[in-house]
C-alpha cells in the first residue's frame, strides 16, 4: 500500500510540471489527478490526506511525465469538453478549442426559429462542430467532410459518444441524419446545403514552427497548415461553395485574428452578400460569415 497521500501526489505533480515550464502547471496537475482517480474537487478537499494507492499513484506519475514532455493534456486524458459535450481526441485531430465555440454559437444564432435545415461541416476533424450543431438543433441533414480517414474514424466514434450524452429523441440512433464523407474539400460532395461551416487550416506555413510545442509537435500539421499566407483553404472553399449552397444559404468560417479583411474580400469578390465579422471573448476577430443569394 502506497504511503503517499493525494495532497502529496498533487504537489509532486505540480513541482514536476513547473520545473518543465508547462503552462498552467498546477491546473494540469490537478486535472490529471482528477482524471486518474475519478476525483471531484469537493472529494479532494474533504480528504486530501487519503492514501493514493500504489497502482494509481504510478499511473498518475506516468501521466505527469508525459505532460512534462509537452504532450497535450487532452491526448493524455483522451478527451476535451466542447459546447458542454465531451469529445474524444487524439493525435489525428485538432483539439477542440473554446474559440471555435464562437463559430458554433454564430451558426445556431442564425438558425434560431427554423425548424430544420441541412449543414455541411468542411474539414470536420473530430466532428465537434457538426455534432454540437446536430445535438442542439433539429437539423434534417448533417454531413462532415475531411480528407483524413483517421480523423473521420474519430468523428464516427464521437457520434456514438455524443448520442449517449444527448437527451433528445431526434438525435437518437433511430434517426441517423449524420454522414461522414472522405473528401478533398468538395471533391466527393454532391448535395446542396443551407449552411456550410468550416474551421479550415489557416496558419501560414512559416508560423507553424513558432507555435507552442503542444501544437506543433503533437497536433496534425495537415489540420494547421494554411500554406504560405494561410488563405489557401479559404480560397478553394469560397470558390466552390456556391455550387453546394441553397439559395440564401450561408457560409461560416473560423479565421485567424488577422484574417478578417482578407477572407471578407474573398467572399465579396466571389459574389457573396451580407458579409459579417464576429469577435471572440478576447475581442479578436474570430468568425466571418456571408450569404449566397444567386
Amino acid at each position: 500500500m502506497s504511503k503517499v497521500t493525494l495532497k502529496q501526489l498533487l504537489e509532486e505533480g505540480c513541482q514536476c510540471l513547473e520545473q518543465q515550464e508547462i503552462p498552467d502547471a498546477r491546473v494540469d496537475a490537478w486535472l490529471l489527478l482528477s482524471h486518474v482517480f475519478h476525483l471531484r474537487r469537493v472529494d479532494y478537499l474533504i480528504r486530501p490526506d487519503a492514501k493514493a494507492g500504489e497502482v494509481l499513484a504510478e499511473t498518475y506519475r506516468d501521466c505527469i511525465r508525459r505532460r512534462a514532455r509537452h504532450i497535450p493534456l487532452q491526448h493524455i486524458t483522451g478527451e476535451q469538453e466542447f459546447m458542454g459535450f465531451s469529445f474524444k481526441v487524439n493525435e489525428h485531430v485538432l483539439i477542440p478549442r473554446q474559440d471555435t465555440e464562437v463559430l458554433v454559437e454564430c451558426v445556431l444564432e442564425h438558425m434560431s426559429g427554423k425548424s430544420s435545415g441541412s449543414v455541411l461541416d468542411m474539414c470536420t476533424g473530430s466532428g465537434c462542430i457538426l455534432l454540437s450543431l446536430m445535438a442542439m438543433k433539429p437539423w434534417a441533414v448533417g454531413h462532415g467532410a475531411d480528407l483524413s480517414d483517421q480523423a473521420l474514424c474519430v468523428a464516427r466514434e464521437n457520434e456514438l459518444r455524443i448520442r449517449k450524452q444527448v437527451q433528445r429523441p431526434s438525435f437518437g440512433a433511430s434517426q441517423p441524419r449524420i454522414r461522414w464523407i472522405q473528401s478533398d474539400l468538395f471533391e466527393n460532395i454532391s448535395d446542396k446545403y443551407d449552411i456550410i461551416v468550416s474551421n479550415p487550416p489557416y496558419i501560414p506555413s512559416e508560423q507553424i514552427r513558432t507555435l507552442m510545442p503542444e501544437v506543433k509537435s503533437y497536433e496534425p500539421v495537415m489540420a494547421l497548415d494554411g500554406s504560405g499566407d494561410g488563405l489557401a483553404f479559404y480560397r478553394r472553399i469560397v470558390r466552390d461553395a456556391p455550387e453546394h449552397l441553397s439559395a440564401g444559404g450561408m457560409l461560416f468560417f473560423e479565421i485567424g485574428w488577422d484574417q478578417a479583411e482578407a477572407v471578407s474580400r474573398l467572399l465579396k469578390d466571389r459574389g457573396f452578400d451580407r458579409i459579417h465579422v464576429k469577435k471572440d471573448l478576447a475581442g479578436l476577430d474570430r468568425v466571418v460569415y456571408a450569404s449566397w443569394m444567386e
